[in-house]
């Protein structure tokens, strides 16, 4: 293998509600600088201050000029350079509800429009004053529906690939103008001619995309399932076409609910770099994405980033590995690991190795229009009894981070409950078991109600140390919700039991899966594991 990155990078996203607060943001810089990171990517879609833009970012928690300019000192102190990453074109819903800038669609910004011009230059104007990095990610990724839009209205068809080429020079061109050398994210470059796929086997790259990266411009691979070495030496061997100066940002997952995934991350991570050091890439980005909510605890995957950069730097023995986590953390490396537990109740068999996150669907899943429910397993109540007590037994044994793995026990403890309540209800029911459905309104719904009281207090004190308290008002509403839609279920079987109502409705509609049964899946929207219905 060859030597060591150029650049060993973090990407933290700050987009998903969960802005880190300053005290918790330095206390990870601390982190990252003594295992061996050497540069941080803050991804902030809004949440942060634009000058003259005081809708841009408007109550999400974003940070202020003198907070940038605060972690960005505290960080070059130490070694670590804060380099912003930002979006210019896509994922920019959040300031279309203000009606006040340029669109094309919901989330895309309006190509061609100088306003939307005049906003990124405020963008980088901005952020030069305040993070002394010359370097800028713009993101210009997932724009599915570049063109499409008002675009279209505006200006007639064209080619997607022709409007992002237009725009990208633009941007450089804006980018130049603040001294800043730009990345873009590769994915839109692949698509344009591959009918929307990004990951493709090794192939010739037609002609007329080789250059549609500006030779200026930095493009980075991103792919967070590399199960095989060869899936990311085709994909680099692909852009390597379009660009000599290709990075790769791999991840550790952490966007599919309150529990990552490490064990997963650090496997395709371990790939990964095998593959970067034989291709010679020298620069490496690990992203911690917080999709649907930014549930999950960035603190919960720094034994995952110590193996990584232990990985990188050439350290490739676990074991050695393991015990020099616990020398610098004062946890044992498999006691941290414990955090994944709450996903392993049933591995998929649909995609054999791949993450599930049962413990997010299943808690929110409906108990009485549970369409989820056919990936429910046998044995939750000991598999998720035993995953409490192992979590709180790490909890009582490390001051510093026990607070985490509380709120991991607390979260098990209300899916020994939730996790299987929706079938037994409905297997109940159909049966006409009336004393199992009043065991289950008596007992069961009443415990999960209790145990999911105490996880929400847990939650919240996880989220108020590490974040800024916008966004948390999300969970409030998720949590509470599901706290009363339970009482809701409970109070209907009572009235049901005792003659008040002649059916429960919702009971009598079948389960239809529409993927494996009784293995667990991978489904993170709440929208979308909540209801069937529009929310």
């Amino acid at each position: 293998m060859k030597g060591n990155f150029d650049t060993l990078s973090v990407m933290l996203d700050m987009s998903r509600n969960a802005v880190m607060n300053l005290k918790s943001l330095k206390e990870y810089v601390d982190i990252l600088s003594k295992i061996g990171y050497n540069a941080l990517f803050l991804y902030t879609e809004d949440t942060y201050e634009v000058e003259g833009e005081p809708y841009f970012g408007y109550m999400r928690g974003r940070y202020s000029a003198a907070e940038l300019r605060e972690i960005d000192s505290y960080a070059a102190e130490r070694g670590v350079e804060i380099i912003p990453c930002i979006q210019t074109l896509a994922h920019l819903e959040t300031i279309s509800r203000w009606e006040k800038f340029p669109m094309d669609t919901p989330d895309i910004l309006l190509v061609d429009d100088e306003r939307t011009y005049e906003l990124i230059d405020k963008m980088f104007s901005s952020l030069e004053k305040c993070l002394c990095s010359r370097r800028i990610h713009v993101g210009l990724d997932e724009a599915h529906s570049l063109g499409r839009g008002k675009h279209l209205d505006s200006y007639g068809y064209e080619r997607a690939s022709d409007i992002m080429r237009r725009h990208l020079n633009r941007v450089l061109e804006i980018a130049k103008k603040h001294g800043y050398e730009i990345m873009v994210w590769s994915d839109m470059f692949f698509r344009f001619w591959n009918g929307g796929k990004f990951i493709i086997p090794k192939t010739t790259v037609p002609d007329e995309y080789k250059d549609i990266i500006p030779e200026e411009v930095i493009p980075v691979h991103w792919d967070y399932d590399i199960t095989t070495e060869k899936r990311l030496e085709d994909m680099m061997e692909n852009l390597a076409q379009m660009s000599d100066k290709g990075w790769y940002a791999g991840s550790i997952q952490t966007c599919s609910g309150f529990i990552p995934h490490v064990k997963y991350s650090v496997e395709s991570m371990t790939n990964a770099i095998n593959v970067l050091k034989r291709m010679n890439v020298r620069n490496l980005m690990v992203t911690l994405w917080g999709d649907n909510g930014g549930e999950c605890s960035r603190y919960s995957t720094i034994h995952g980033l110590y193996y990584i950069a232990q990985y990188a730097k050439g350290i490739t023995d676990y074991e050695k590995i393991k015990s020099g986590f616990e020398r610098t953390f004062g946890i044992p490396y498999d006691s941290y690991m414990l955090i994944d537990s709450p996903n392993e109740i049933s591995p998929s068999t649909e995609h054999p190795g791949s993450p599930c996150n049962p413990s997010k669907y299943m808690l929110f899943c409906d108990p009485f229009l549970g369409y989820l429910d056919y990936t429910v397993a046998d044995g939750s109540y000991v598999f998720y009894s035993e995953k409490e007590r192992l979590l709180a037994d790490v909890a009582q044994s490390t001051r510093k981070y026990g607070y985490l793995f509380n709120t991991a026990s607390k979260l098990c403890a209300v899916l020994k409950h939730k996790y299987s309540l929706g079938k037994r209800t409905r297997e109940a029911y159909a049966a006409g078991d009336r004393e199992a459905l009043r065991q289950l309104a008596e007992y069961d719904y009443p415990e999960a109600i209790r145990a999911l009281k105490s996880f929400a207090i847990a939650f919240e004190k996880q989220w108020m140390k590490e974040n800024k308290p916008h966004g948390f008002e999300v969970q409030d509403i998720r949590l509470g919700g599901l706290q009363h839609r339970l009482d809701t279920c409970r109070k209907r079987l009572l009235a049901y039991l005792d003659g008040k109502l002649d059916t429960i409705p919702e009971l009598e509609e079948e389960i239809l899966p529409f993927r494996e049964e009784g293995h667990s899946t991978y489904y993170h929207r709440y929208h979308k594991i909540s209801t069937a219905n529009v929310l």
